[in-house]
């Protein structure tokens, strides 16, 4: 059996929708578990749903998921035309799981509220996939990921129990004659007591790879929406060329420097069983896109990865002492406790040079516990720029016409923050 998964540039419009037969078609001597994100842009609405309704703005809430819901129920009856009453219950029940907890009022964490709210959205999208794969003759059985996959309540950031989780997705059956094929949601999963989690961002394709570990899938194939791994994001950089073969290792450093392309902790699940991972183009299958296997893997061209909305924090030693054990475990204890993580750390003498992606709530609760034994700096909207298996010409080729604010270089990867 193979496992799919299709990111939400893959279902973000009715065309792409209806594409999905097509390929699935490809593969009907298959059995399938099929992994399926949230509409378009979906994720992001439900955000400022939660975002409004911890602000106790409830009304604006309610009116933000009354959108939600009418796109939903708007794409289902396009697509599914006189099947919509099939699925319409299922909808309506998916909608009051979200709209009974926004006729509340907020009196758990933020992080609570945002997995009970934006889980719903890959629920809803492949509740109604599912349906139209029906419709167009591709049987299918639809499951809720929440009945398979434990975690823990570490809310959006939620550890999975393999040993339950084992227990569970092992239970699905497959048959080879009549090809068996479960579509299920990514990114989410759920507590022992039944309290919905998300794995972080982009988490559908961590979803995939437990499925196919515990499975013990042939492969998994991620689609997307461009030719496969790119050695740059082809909307930044024209001249970005395709990287046929990449090996686990590789595409765990990528990963950490935050290349969005696979998620960081897909990769490990497969290298334990050695299970290659296909990135492809939803929109031309044909292409040869991309294969990740446990493999060696050499001359490799430059990989760039950009990180955006980026802020430097500089901490300087109050009484000019050195910055010894004792202040770095405590900022690293800042860290732990409130779920940061730097994308790069810089140390002089007296002085921590940090730089982290823009999370204003959190990094002002971190400037305002460190400036316990810290004078703090902060500096806001810089780019990260990282070039795995950099060349002189790379280096200066992204220095142009920027300024350098921190530089740390290896034998194999250059980082620089600039404005």
């Amino acid at each position: 059996m193979k496992v799919f998964k299709f990111g939400g540039a893959s279902v973000n419009s009715v065309e792409r929708i209806k594409n999905i037969p097509n390929i699935l078609q490809q593969f009907k001597q298959e059995n399938l578990v099929i992994i399926i994100s949230a509409i378009g842009k979906t994720t992001n609405a439900l955000e400022k749903v939660v975002d409004s309704f911890f602000n106790q703005n409830q009304n604006v809430a309610l009116e933000l998921f009354t959108l939600i819901k009418n796109q939903h129920i708007d794409l289902a009856k396009e697509i599914l035309g006189e099947n919509f009453k099939l699925i319409n219950d299922d909808l309506n029940n998916l909608f009051t799981e979200v709209e009974w907890l926004l006729h509340d009022k907020p009196a758990r964490s933020y992080d609570y509220y945002y997995d009970q709210i934006v889980s719903i959205g890959e629920l809803l999208s492949t509740k109604i996939i599912s349906s139209f794969l029906e419709k167009e003759g591709i049987n299918n059985t639809w499951l809720d990921v929440r009945d398979y996959l434990r975690t823990d309540n570490n809310f959006r950031a939620a550890i999975v129990d393999w040993k339950i989780s084992t227990e569970k997705i092992s239970t699905l059956q497959f048959n080879n004659e009549t090809s068996t094929r479960y579509i299920t949601q990514g990114f989410i999963g759920a507590t022992d007591e039944n309290e919905s989690t998300t794995l972080g961002r982009e988490g559908s394709d961590f979803s995939a790879a437990i499925f196919a570990n515990i499975l013990n899938a042939e492969s998994v194939t991620i689609w997307k929406d461009v030719e496969g791994v790119m050695n740059a994001d082809p909307k930044q950089f024209k001249d970005a060329v395709l990287i046929e073969e990449l090996n686990f290792e590789e595409v765990i450093e990528m990963a950490f420097y935050g290349a969005q392309i696979i998620h960081p902790k897909t990769i490990k699940p497969l290298q334990n069983k050695k299970i290659p991972l296909l990135v492809k183009c939803f929109l031309d299958p044909a292409l040869k896109g991309t294969i990740i296997k446990d493999d060696n893997i050499k001359q490799l061209p430059p990989i760039i990865i950009i990180k955006k909305n980026q802020v430097l924090m500089n901490l300087k030693t109050k009484d000019f002492s050195f910055v010894g054990d004792k202040p770095m475990n405590f900022l690293y204890e800042l860290f732990g406790a409130l779920k940061l993580k730097p994308n790069l750390i810089q140390t002089g003498a007296i002085n921590v040079q940090l730089c982290m992606d823009e999370n204003e709530l959190k990094i002002q609760e971190l400037a305002l516990q460190a400036s316990a034994i810290f004078d703090v700096e902060l500096q806001k909207n810089l780019e990260l720029t990282t070039i795995r298996h950099y060349t002189k010409d790379s280096i200066q080729d992204m220095l142009q016409n920027k300024n350098v604010l921190l530089k740390q270089q290896t034998k194999e990867t250059v980082q620089v923050l600039c404005f």
